[in-house]
């Protein structure tokens, strides 16, 4: 095997080599404790020995293990002390891909308070790491930290659009550095949406403007009753800081995405991409934001040249309830169409138009593996009577169906055989593809592709396999309250 196609493991718990074999993608796994052989002498030259030429330098920080060192500042100054060694030593070395695993604890079964020091820590942490280096977080609490870190190196401006951005803990924190930015000389543009936001304070966004961030409000709605603006929401999630980094998938700015819900943990799925992925990005928030301000912004600052990391195709699909065709859905039904192998799906709601319900269950009927990951509780009653009632005719043809367990699964993935995954903030739901202004990404990648199976098969570890007999002997009040929610489903 190529040297060059190994991956280290740093901070070892007893599950780290099953991990690293799923999430590593097979690969070989050098499987030393990392932490005490940066502190001896004696042993440093044999690390770095071991680490000549790897790709991927993998830290596994266990979450339960992080919250004390913003607690106690000896604990604090240790650990950090080792993380970063560790990063400087794969830099040095020349690794430029440094995964942080945050382990696979729900954060439900923390008090805030140990959430909270958590997220200080990685935001803090973060903020030191060299610009040139690619970080992946993979189960850590939350992507907020990535997110202010490259807001802190913004030199020329920054773009936020959320469906829903709160007057919380969360988006107070998102507010006061985007302040810090404006005061620096940054340009600063906030897109929300009317609607997602009905909740917040106009006092939240006033407050922002007078500070000289540039924010507005995506199709204003000023009488919700009298007006179809109200069913023509903007739902996408994206950030672009200098336009060479973008971030893009489900999750907005409100506590409930970083502390979980009553009911359980929040599991969602953002990514930040960096070089020519960006520009498409901010191709999406500057057509936004003409629309919605009526001014043009253009010029090469905001599309500045990009390195090229990749020969694959990583491509940026917006799509709004406008033409004549709906691109996700298009999109979708082709690649679903297309598959040979597999089709995997995770998604918060299910409200499929009937061109891709029956594509799914023509695969599943021609022996391609389908599997369709659901919450086992949404944040809507209505919404999960109604998705459910889609889901007999896809057991009968023999598509598994699995029920997430820990909390609210807001993830939205497709995976299609071993090369193509779509991540971004569309619901496979009618809203999502007939009326919101949605983006997903589709990438044209195999090991990217492999990984966020591994995302998934991790998932289904914490999922109920659906069974027939237990799905088609429910109760028969609870199938006609389905199939009356189903007729309401373009609605929902």
């Amino acid at each position: 095997m190529d040297i060059r196609q190994r991956l280290h493991l740093s901070g070892m718990d007893s599950h780290a080599p099953e991990l690293a074999r799923k999430w590593g993608l097979g690969l070989e796994v050098t499987d030393f404790c990392y932490a005490p052989m940066l502190d001896d002498p004696a042993t440093l030259p044999a690390v770095r020995e071991k680490m000549a030429g790897i790709d991927h330098f993998w830290l596994h920080a266990p979450f339960a293990e992080l919250a004390p060192c913003a607690i106690d500042p000896l604990v604090r100054q240790v650990t950090e002390k080792r993380y970063r060694q560790a990063a400087d030593m794969a830099l040095d070395l020349g690794v430029r891909r440094l995964i942080i695993h945050g382990g696979f604890v729900p954060q439900v079964y923390f008090p805030e308070w140990y959430v909270e020091q958590s997220v200080i820590f990685w935001r803090d942490f973060l903020r030191q790491l060299p610009p040139d280096m690619t970080i992946a977080l993979e189960n850590v609490m939350e992507p907020e930290p990535r997110l202010l870190a490259e807001i802190a190196r913004a030199k020329h401006h920054i773009h936020i659009q959320y469906y829903i951005f709160c007057d919380d803990e969360t988006g107070r924190r998102l507010r006061d550095a985007l302040v810090e930015k404006v005061r620096q000389g940054v340009e600063v543009r906030i897109l929300y949406d009317d609607v997602g936001c009905s909740g917040v304070k106009k006092s939240f966004f006033e407050g922002m403007r007078r500070e000289g961030i540039e924010a507005f409000a995506f199709l204003h709605v000023k009488f919700p009753l009298f007006t179809s603006k109200v069913n023509y929401r903007n739902h996408r999630k994206i950030a672009v800081i200098d336009g060479c980094v973008g971030f893009i998938g489900g999750m907005n700015i409100a506590d409930r995405y970083v502390r979980g819900t009553e009911w359980g943990s929040w599991r969602d799925t953002h990514f930040r991409i960096e070089g020519s992925g960006a520009a498409g990005l901010q191709a999406s928030f500057l057509s936004d934001w003409s629309a919605t301000t009526k001014r043009h912004i253009a010029g090469a600052e905001y599309y500045p040249a990009a390195e090229r990391h990749t020969d694959d195709i990583l491509q940026i699909v917006p799509s709004g309830p406008f033409g004549k065709w709906r691109a996700l859905l298009q999109a979708d039904s082709y690649a679903v169409s297309n598959a040979r192998k597999r089709i995997w799906i995770q998604t918060p709601y299910y409200l499929p138009s009937d061109v891709l319900n029956s594509a799914l269950q023509v695969a599943a009927l021609a022996g391609i593996d389908v599997r369709l990951m659901l919450p086992t509780r949404s944040d809507s009653k209505v919404v999960d009577l109604a998705s459910h009632s889609y889901l007999d005719d896809m057991m009968k043809a023999g598509v598994k169906i699995l029920f997430y367990k820990p909390g609210f699964l807001h993830s939205k993935l497709l995976i299609i055989d071993n090369s193509l995954t779509v991540i971004g903030s569309a619901n496979m739901d009618f809203r999502s593809f007939e009326h919101n202004f949605e983006v997903n990404a589709f990438v044209y990648d195999r090991e990217f592709t492999a990984r966020m199976a591994g995302v998934f098969e991790d998932d289904a570890s914490r999922c109920h396999a659906l069974t027939p007999g237990e799905w088609f002997n429910r109760p028969r009040p609870r199938r006609w309250a389905e199939s009356l929610m189903r007729v309401f489903s373009p609605l929902l």
